[in-house]
């Protein structure tokens, strides 16, 4: 039996970590893969959500049938054995220092682990949260979730090019040296074109938050949604950047500064353009090809004049949102060419 565990090792976003104890502590660096998919221990959320893993434990046990094995599983000896062999302190370097995961999964080494943990997937954390009913728990679950899917981007991301190198560049790689050369290349173009999953803007930084949503918007390959209650020209023009052939609905209040001739002439400009009118948002979002979501905390028109954030949220929260909004639109117009 081929066993594919991994430690996953984080990046420096802060959406993806906590504070515990008084340290911080990163979600995605007790990320495991474990039968090929992505999950977490039972200890690791028991700390995460404030409670004891036993307690954990009784509550899945009393709603077993919440938990089917996609959504919880015991590792297998074999597992077990590999997962406590991969131990983050056993490769560190004498007298590097350590971080807090590494002393969480040392501790959880040490302490003579005997019994085979549980694992939970994406879904189980999910269900976790509803059946431990805590406010802790909702806001670790969400936490949680966000590092998943930050995960498995990264991973689905990057799994070409680590078979392109192990398929076609392999035989280029004559020493050590010219391998880590090669990987420091790749991460630096990924990073050039990455977006963080959350930013704070201070006052007056104009350019930089305007940059930042272009570059958000850019990310769309076939449609973007827009929920914004004041649009404004300064939104056109941001819109107006989206790559070609994107369509671009805008959900919102009213027509705000602009005048219904603005939206023609955009429509007429740039093609596929659709105007929902919904009363019941306050927040605004970027939500790019139905698969990723941005909460923007100033309007687009706005961006830079005033100390606002962007924050990338969980990919989950897209389908009852946009439910939401639909089922609360009463009018919708598309502008075309």
């Amino acid at each position: 039996m081929k066993n594919n565990n991994i430690v996953t090792k984080s990046g420096n976003l802060m959406c993806d970590s906590v504070i515990v104890n008084g340290d911080r502590f990163d979600i995605r660096s007790v990320i495991y893969t474990i039968r090929g998919v992505q999950v977490m221990l039972d200890r690791d959320l028991a700390m995460l959500y404030g409670v004891a893993t036993g307690a954990l434990n009784q509550a899945v046990k009393r709603n077993s049938a919440r938990f089917p094995e996609r959504f919880m599983f015991q590792m297998s000896p074999e597992e077990f054995a590999n997962w406590k062999s991969q131990s983050v302190i056993s490769n560190l370097a004498d007298g590097a220092s350590v971080p807090q995961s590494a002393k969480l999964r040392e501790s959880t080494v040490r302490m003579g682990l005997r019994k085979k943990p549980f694992v939970f997937t994406e879904h189980g954390v999910t269900m976790l949260a509803a059946v431990l009913r805590s406010d802790t728990a909702v806001r670790m679950s969400i936490k949680i979730i966000d590092a998943f899917v930050a995960m498995r981007r990264t991973l689905a991301s990057i799994g070409p090019v680590l078979a392109r190198i192990e398929t076609v560049e392999r035989r280029q790689i004559t020493d050590q040296s010219r391998n880590e050369a090669l990987f420091d290349e790749i991460l630096r173009k990924m990073g050039e074109s990455e977006v963080p999953d959350c930013q704070i803007f201070y006052q007056n930084r104009f350019w930089d938050a305007k940059s930042l949503l272009v570059r958000i918007i850019r990310r769309a390959k076939k449609e973007l949604i827009v929920v914004d209650a004041y649009p404004g020209v300064a939104m056109l023009d941001i819109l107006a950047k989206r790559g070609r052939g994107v369509k671009i609905e805008l959900i919102t209040h009213s027509n705000g500064e602009l005048e219904e001739s603005d939206f023609e002439a955009f429509g007429k400009q740039c093609g596929k353009f659709t105007k929902s009118i919904c009363g019941i948002c306050h927040d605004r979002f970027i939500i790019i090809d139905n698969v990723e979501i941005y909460s923007i905390g100033a309007s687009l028109k706005d961006v830079g004049r005033l100390t606002f954030g962007v924050s990338k949220m969980g990919d989950f929260v897209i389908p009852g949102l946009l439910a939401n909004l639909r089922n609360a639109t009463s009018v919708r117009k598309e502008y075309a060419k």
